[in-house]
Parts: C-alpha cells; structure tokens; sequence
C-alpha cells in the first residue's frame, strides 16, 4: 500500500479480488479474468501472491518486490496480525473475519500456509524472476531495505526518466548480487 502511494498508482489487493462472502472462492476463470483487467491498466501495485494467477500479472509488471524476511519475522507478523485481527473482529475483504479456529486449527489457516510456503518462495522466486522473466526482482531482505526502496523511489521519480531502484538480478550461475538500476528515457545516458 506504501508503495502504490509513493508511486502514485492504484494498490490492487488480490485477496480483495479472491475472497467472497463467507470466505468463498470465485470460479478459477472469474479470477482470472476480474485480475487480467485489472492490471491492465497503465499503473497499479499488485499486493498478493496467488501462482493461479501470477502469468496474468507477472506478463503485465515491470518490477516484483519480493519480501524475503527471515522466517521467524515472517511467521512473528502473520501471528500478530492474525491475532489482532481476531481480538478487534476486523473485518476483512467481503465482510469476512478471521477466527480462532480458522486461524489455528484449520488447513487453510494463513500461518499453516506461512509455514509451508516460505522454503518454497525462497527456491521458486530466484528462478522465476530470472534474467529471462523480463520482470526486475526486489529482494528485500529486512525491513529496513523496504524503508530504503521507497526512498530510492521518492528520490528518483520523475516523468522523464522513471525510478532508481535497488534490484538483485539472478545471473547464469545462480548467484544473486546487489545493483541499483535506474531506468532512462531512451537515448538518455
């Protein structure tokens, strides 16, 4: 959300567009489809990480910000948030809330889906975000370097010549370095 105001583009939350009343998912096709709209517009931020729909929205991004915290950080937010959402009864996307139960004791629980998921980005995000994906990865790594990506984007954002932004890039031989790219209009140096 942070990012699509600095950016000054519209934030698309894909559990927005996922979940319906009652936690209920939409047909597979009505997903695709509401999201393939959806980014097709000229700006927007993406927040969300569904695979059933990542070739529409990756097929339309310039850049992926990957948060790839340690995983007690990761697991620690998600526990935090889920419960402070139960205690205050927020509502969610469709007038959905999340419960104790769904939160602890069942198979779709988001901290079940922290856990099992979160070796498997660190192996699938390198890969699919490659020189070859057209898609600049951002691999943030601590919470600092989010605070340092918004100021590199503040800092550089103008009409003619886009964003400085600190990206890692995979190489051939499947090591990641730092870099900061900066895009230039064309011809510029």
């Amino acid at each position: 959300m942070r990012m699509a105001g600095v950016m000054d583009a519209p934030h698309v939350e894909l559990d927005s567009l996922h979940w319906g009343p009652s936690w209920t998912e939409p047909p597979l096709e009505e997903f695709r489809k509401t999201v393939a709209r959806t980014v097709e517009a000229d700006r927007w931020v993406v927040d969300g990480n569904y695979g059933k729909v990542r070739d529409i929205v990756t097929a339309r991004a310039t850049d992926a910000v990957w948060l790839d915290y340690p995983f007690m950080l990761v697991f620690g937010r998600a526990l935090k948030r889920t419960v402070k959402r139960i205690a205050g009864r927020k509502e969610l996307w469709a007038g959905n809330r999340e419960t104790f139960r769904g939160a602890f004791m069942s198979r779709t629980s988001i901290l079940l889906w922290v856990i099992r998921t979160h070796r498997r980005h660190r192996r699938l995000y390198p890969v699919l975000f490659g020189p070859d994906s057209g898609v600049r990865l951002h691999r943030l790594r601590r919470p600092r370097d989010g605070d340092n990506l918004v100021r590199a984007i503040t800092a550089g954002r103008t009409e003619e010549d886009g964003f400085d932004l600190p990206v890692e890039e995979t190489h051939d031989r499947g090591t990641l370095d730092s870099a900061l790219h900066r895009s230039h209009p064309e011809g510029a140096q």
